[in-house]
């Protein structure tokens, strides 16, 4: 015999009385903005812990293991220095294009890698997400922390090789300087700078994967639009183009990195370019943790 219609109307209200004292929310439900924020505070841990995981878990099973971290970038430094550098002289403004091929190949490197990463952090953690609940915010932002774990040695390297090549009979010296300690600040705005760029394409490839295929394509534009191996004031001059240029993202964090470690005339230091780089960084990093967060929902069930 079914219960009274008084009786089952009390009971859906308990219910509801409970849903509000244990702060229970309806399952898949995207939480609030400020919520979600405390979430992945209380996540950090985890994020720390996964990026950590991630960084060991790469080149594990190569015979040099995580030398590849260091020797990867290395290499594409040494090809662009020689073809570009040497062969094709692309060298034109500049005193030490070793050094300057040097830091922007290891520099742009660390931002490839984490959109690359990032692009692919929802997809490829679908069992982890229908495991265990927690904010996916964790998976692109514990991606870009395990590059910037293994750029660590990496950047070590840069600093070294750009020193050394000041002792090539053809290149002016470069010299350790305090400006060096400006360069973890550099790297630091550029991994918030990658960290607001990953969780932007995290959400746009969940929902169309295929935009994954266009991203390396769209990542070697970026290589050529921000002055890796060449000086971009002086091929693409002063004008609206080469202004826009100077100033993306991208190039202000090559153009910070170059201006702690080198002793280039064409690359002073400038607090305007500091500006910028806190700008972008802090600008990437809001939007696109909030383009991430109002696809919440949707993540693990597309």
């Amino acid at each position: 015999m079914p219960p009274p219609p008084l009786a089952g109307s009390i009971g859906q209200q308990r219910v509801r009385e409970l849903v509000d004292e244990n702060g229970l929310t309806e399952l898949g439900r995207r939480p609030s903005f400020k919520k979600y924020v405390t979430e992945l505070w209380e996540h950090r841990s985890f994020i720390t812990v996964l990026a950590q995981s991630k960084a060991y878990a790469k080149n594990q099973n190569s015979y040099l293991g995580q030398v590849w971290s260091v020797l990867t970038p290395t290499l594409n430094a040494l090809v662009y220095a020689i073809i570009f550098g040497i062969v094709l002289e692309t060298s034109r403004g500049l005193e030490n294009v070793i050094a300057f091929i040097v830091v922007g190949t290891f520099m742009f490197r660390f931002f490839e890698r984490s959109i690359s990463g990032g692009a692919k952090s929802v997809q490829s953690n679908a069992h982890l997400m229908r495991s265990l609940r927690f904010p996916r915010a964790v998976l692109p932002a514990s991606t870009v922390m395990a590059e910037l774990t293994t750029a660590i040695p990496a950047f070590v390297v840069m600093c070294v090789v750009s020193w050394a090549s000041g002792l090539l009979p053809a290149y002016p010296s470069v010299s350790v300087t305090w400006y060096w300690l400006l360069l973890p600040f550099a790297i630091l705005l550029m991994w918030m700078f990658n960290t607001g760029c990953a969780f932007i394409v995290a959400r746009v490839v969940a929902i169309t994967p295929d935009i994954q295929n266009i991203i390396p394509v769209l990542l070697r534009f970026g290589m050529y639009g921000s002055g890796v191996i060449f000086s971009i004031s002086h091929y693409a001059g002063d004008g609206l183009f080469g202004t826009l240029l100077q100033y993306q993202p991208v190039a202000v964090y090559l153009y910070l990195a170059r201006a702690s470690l080198l002793q280039e005339p064409s690359i002073p230091h400038d607090p305007v370019m500091w500006a910028f780089g806190a700008g972008w960084a802090v600008l990437f990093f809001v939007i696109g943790f909030v383009v991430f967060w109002r696809g919440e929902e949707r993540y693990g069930r597309d």
